[in-house]
């Protein structure tokens, strides 16, 4: 365990002498530390694995064990802890062996106690840096290996920022947002950058199940509580361990099972159907819903207390109309990843006219258009024609203001969405070009044509 600001330091204080040891317990004790004793060096040895001290402070010259036997086991007990040797003999040949052998410092006896003070603070102070040093390399590396969510707009950068804020927490999770828009990406990115991530990562849509089969399915049952019960099932809560389990359309619950899950919440034990005993809880939950919560509380769809327990960390995602400037990339990462066909690419009409879709069923929808655009595509670039119906016509509506065509051509369609998408760039080519998913020398191209053809 490593110091910190609301962590009194543990220390380990070995001595052969029952008088050292109670001067500097009561010293420690009464500055801010928690001193456990050992009395000679085979007793230091022992006590390490079982009081696991931040820091260790030992007599150097003990007839059993010597400090120095005791700093290379503390090492190996944990490499970042430090060790303090006192000697009432000291030499410099012997301070310099201790510190060649990774003593942390050397203090000879008899030392004043705001000497030995400065040092222990210290010595914490380095426990506590050496610590949070570890566990920043180890979230580097977890996140190198962790994918980011794809997207680069503010709205969705805002959301990985709070994923990832809340991570590294055991606090409950709620996802907001349409359906399609990522909900269960965004649970298992917290799950992965979360110190759970080796733990399971358990799913269930509460939308999908009649009341009697979800409760079995959240909570267990025993055999023969109910018809067909014919052997003992674990419920999905006990089932996550300590992982993460993720309540995918939360608020599809009956006002019975909701009532059943705030108990769960509540007491951190779920009892399975039939059963007279609790099974106790550790999993990590993560909540979602399409609804409007806060909505269906006032009225009465929901139960409040319940909302509030779920509403521990509101994470809201946008829908994909309001991040417009992702489906480039989106677009790149499906084909590259997602779609099994030799489609590359996307043509800069056919991207128009997916970014000016507005996308009701949001990323999923998106991802879908494109197996189907990439399945009856004959080359190896999708064009317009091989979008869905609903996309061209829908985007035609959209953004087409000229009333005169009743059915307008593709190029009349596109003049219009590139004309909006420039007024709303407030005229800015580049990141006009930059929304449409077409270099700047393309948007130029368009330009020079449209205006030959006014």
């Amino acid at each position: 365990m490593s110091a910190s600001s609301d962590h009194r330091p543990i220390v380990l204080v070995v001595d052969d002498e029952q008088s050292i040891l109670d001067v500097v317990r009561i010293l420690l004790a009464n500055n801010g530390f928690t001193a456990h004793t050992a009395l000679g060096g085979k007793a230091g040895i022992a006590a390490l694995s079982t009081v696991n001290p931040d820091i260790v402070v030992s007599d150097i010259r003990m007839p059993d064990v010597t400090g120095v036997d005791l700093l290379s086991a503390a090492r190996a007990h944990d490499a970042d802890l430090p060790v303090i040797l006192m000697t009432a003999q000291a030499t410099l040949q012997s301070a310099m062996h201790a510190v060649n052998e990774g003593a942390f410092y050397y203090i000879q006896k008899p030392f004043r106690n705001d000497e030995l003070l400065a040092i222990m603070h210290r010595a914490a102070e380095h426990r506590a840096l050496r610590a949070e040093n570890r566990t920043l390399k180890q979230e580097i590396k977890r996140r190198e290996r962790v994918g980011r969510p794809v997207g680069r707009s503010e709205t969705w950068l805002n959301v990985l920022k709070l994923a990832e804020t809340v991570a590294p927490t055991d606090s409950t999770v709620l996802l907001q947002g349409e359906s399609g828009t990522g909900k269960e990406v965004i649970a298992r990115y917290v799950h992965q950058l979360s110190q759970r991530e080796q733990e399971p990562f358990l799913s269930i849509n509460c939308g999908a199940l009649p009341e009697s089969l979800l409760e079995s399915e959240l909570f267990g049952h025993v055999k023969g509580s109910f018809t067909g019960a014919v052997k003992d099932k674990v419920g999905l809560f006990a089932a996550a361990g300590k992982g993460t389990f993720f309540l995918d359309e939360v608020g599809e619950m009956t006002p019975a099972t909701q009532v059943k899950l705030l108990r769960t919440l509540q007491t951190r034990e779920v009892l399975p159907v039939g059963a007279t005993d609790a099974i106790p809880v550790h999993a990590r939950v993560i909540a979602a819903t399409n609804r409007d919560l806060e909505r269906e509380v006032k009225h009465g769809g929901f139960r409040s207390d319940l909302y509030y327990r779920l509403n521990v960390i509101a994470i809201h995602l946008p829908p994909l109309r309001d991040r417009r400037e992702d489906i480039p990339l989106l677009v790149e990462f499906f084909l590259s990843n997602g779609v099994k066909s030799p489609i590359k690419r996307v043509n800069d009409e056919a991207m128009a006219l997916l970014t000016a879709y507005n996308w009701p069923g949001n990323v999923r929808e998106l991802e879908n258009a494109l197996e189907r655009a990439a399945i009856v595509s004959k080359g190896d670039v999708i064009e317009p024609s091989a979008l869905p119906d609903r996309v061209v016509t829908k985007t035609a509506e959209q953004f087409v203001s000229d009333r005169e065509h009743h059915e307008p051509t593709l190029d009349v369609m596109e003049r219009a969405y590139i004309k909006w998408v420039l007024d709303a760039q407030g005229g800015n080519k580049t990141k006009a070009a930059e929304v449409l998913g077409i270099d700047p020398s393309t948007l130029h191209r368009k330009l020079q044509r449209f205006e030959g053809a006014s």
